[in-house]
């Protein structure tokens, strides 16, 4: 597979951690978008958030729980944006499911 996320998955591409177990890894992104902004992908490679069901949703909701751990982490005291994109047309770059978790700065919507 010619998936970036599974090469550092596999270690393969290095990556600055922010956190691993298991099931996920969260690093930091290489062209943030605000202070903090780590990505969070599961282990598994499921290409998008279309391809999320009844067999893998289970990461979903430990992903979320590990946004809220970094983001504590990190400082962030409760302020943070999570974001996921779903195909080409809604900016999705990589096709292996990933959150960002965006903090440390103040957030409008829409963006612009």
């Amino acid at each position: 597979m010619d998936c970036i996320f599974c090469k550092i998955v596999n270690g393969d591409i290095p990556s600055k951690k922010a956190y691993e177990d298991e099931k996920v890894l969260a690093f930091y992104d290489l062209e943030p978008q605000a202070p903090v902004h780590v990505l969070i992908i599961p282990k598994e490679h499921i290409s998008c958030a279309a391809e999320i069901n009844g067999e893998n949703s289970a990461v979903v909701a430990h992903i979320f729980e590990v946004a809220a751990k970094v983001a504590d982490e990190l400082g962030l005291d409760g302020d943070f944006r999570v974001v996921t994109n779903s195909g080409i047309k809604a900016g999705q770059t990589v096709k292996h499911l990933h959150f960002h978790l965006l903090g440390g700065r103040d957030f409008t919507w829409p963006p612009g």
